[in-house]
Order: structure tokens, then sequence, then C-alpha cells
């Protein structure tokens, strides 16, 4: 049985300009080829693909969804409860229930976490350029996570747990503070000499942590908080923080490589 290669798939792609066609079943992909159909979220009906089924990935590592709520009862004023049939220019929708001044530490959070996830996205692309799908991969993974974080706040739930790398939240933290234990290098302070797509990683564990003090600020822990949404999205971000160094410590060890080009 033929194997489909990397290089066959991009002259058939032609970055972007071509089309994959559907292969009958049975067709197999050679592991260059798989990680250029998951960078390319390239999808070939009939194909046998080694990759995890969706099903298997945490359920908020889905596509994004326009998050506000236009039916319903109309949005109350957040501060008096008076219903505002129309939104004041002054005023945003933070929640399907409420509008509130646009200088809400809610709706300053909000932009917070829609930085965040741009960053994200910026990182991936860059990681497919550096030819690094499993790191695209991965943090096309965060990427969802922040928008799992957007959609608890505004609808006043906990958000789910993070997972990343077949780790879970905890397992995440735990390398994070021992890398040595778990890696076998030490703690990562970058420098000029390391690469670029260490850089972009650096930066976005801190822009990580520099949101969950925005979380502390929109929802303080000695607030009222029965739902516990403050809860989960300072600690969701402070877990994306740790899975974002284990990022970096999986790249600088070699864990996380390049793909050759075939």
């Amino acid at each position: 049985m033929n194997v489909i290669t990397e290089s066959e798939l991009r002259e058939l792609w032609q970055n972007g300009r071509g089309q994959i066609p559907a292969f009958p079943p049975g067709t197999r992909f050679s592991p260059a080829a798989q990680d250029f159909l998951m960078a390319h979220t390239v999808e070939t009906p009939g194909a046998e693909k080694d990759w995890p089924a969706a099903q298997d990935r945490s359920n908020w590592d889905k596509p994004s969804v326009f998050p506000v709520i236009l039916s319903g009862p109309v949005p109350v004023c957040a501060e008096c409860g008076q219903p505002l049939p129309h939104k004041p220019d002054h005023m945003t929708q933070i929640d399907a229930g409420h509008f509130a001044s646009k200088t809400s530490p809610r709706l300053a959070l909000c932009g917070r976490l829609d930085g965040l996830q741009a960053q994200v996205m910026l990182a991936a692309a860059v990681a497919r350029r550096f030819l690094l799908p499993e790191m695209a991969r991965s943090l096309d993974s965060l990427a969802a996570y922040c928008r799992e974080l957007l959609s608890a706040e505004y609808a006043l739930r906990p958000a789910a747990p993070l997972a990343l790398l077949g780790k879970t939240e905890n397992e995440l933290q735990e390398i994070s503070h021992w890398p040595e234990k778990y890696i076998g290098i030490p703690h990562l302070l970058p420098g000029p000499q390391d690469h670029e797509m260490l850089h972009w990683l650096n930066l976005l564990r801190t822009q990580a942590r520099e949101v969950e003090l925005a979380a502390l600020q929109a929802f303080p822990a000695d607030g009222l908080d029965p739902a516990g949404v403050g809860v989960s999205l300072r600690r969701g971000l402070n877990r994306l923080s740790s899975a974002v160094y284990v990022l970096e410590l999986y790249f600088q060890s070699g864990r996380i490589t390049w793909r050759a080009i075939e």
C-alpha cells in the first residue's frame, strides 16, 4: 500500500492555492505528512489518521463561537439594576443579563483574555513557520483554553480544568516547579542566544500571569463568589502560565523539535 508523503501533500496544497483530494479508505500517511495535515487543519475523508480523535480531546478544545447572547430578557445595568433596552455608548454587555461601564474590571479582564488568546495564536503561527507542528498544535489548544476562560467569565460559571500534552493541570504545575526532576534540565532563564520560539513562549508565560492579576481585580479573593467563577478563572490562568512554561522546557530540552521536510 502506498504511503502519502509530506512533499506530495505540499505539491497538492500549493500554500493553500490547491486542494487536498479525498483519499480512499485505507490510505496511509508518513509521520511528516500527518503533521502537515494537522498543522494546516486539512480534513481528508476516508483516510486513516494516527493522531487522537477529536472526541479524545478536552471538551473546550474546539473552534470558537460568538459568546454574546442577544436573545432573552432585556439586560439590566450592572450598577443600578434598571432594564436597558438599548446599549448606552459608555457601556458594554458583560454577560447575558447585564450591561456595565467600559471601565468595569470584568470588561478589563475580558480584554486581557482576548489579547492573550491573540498572542497565543500568533505564537502558533510562528511555530508553524519554524516547522514545529507539535508546538503549534499545543498552542492551538492553549488558544482554545483562553476561549474557555472567556466563555466561563461571560456565563459566570466555573472554567473547565486545563489539560495539555497528556498532562493534567496539576501535573503541568508539578513539572513547571521541578523541571530537573521531570525533564532533566534546570529552570530556564532565556537569553539573547536562544531561539525566537523560546522568547515567544516566555512572553506568553508573563502575559498569562498579568491576566491572572486582572482576574483577581475582577473577582477579588475576598469578594462574593458563590459559583466559584473567580477561583476557577484565577486557577485556570495560573495553570495556563505553567503549561506555557512546560512548553518552553520541552522545546529547550528537545522533546518538541523541528520536523524535516521530506
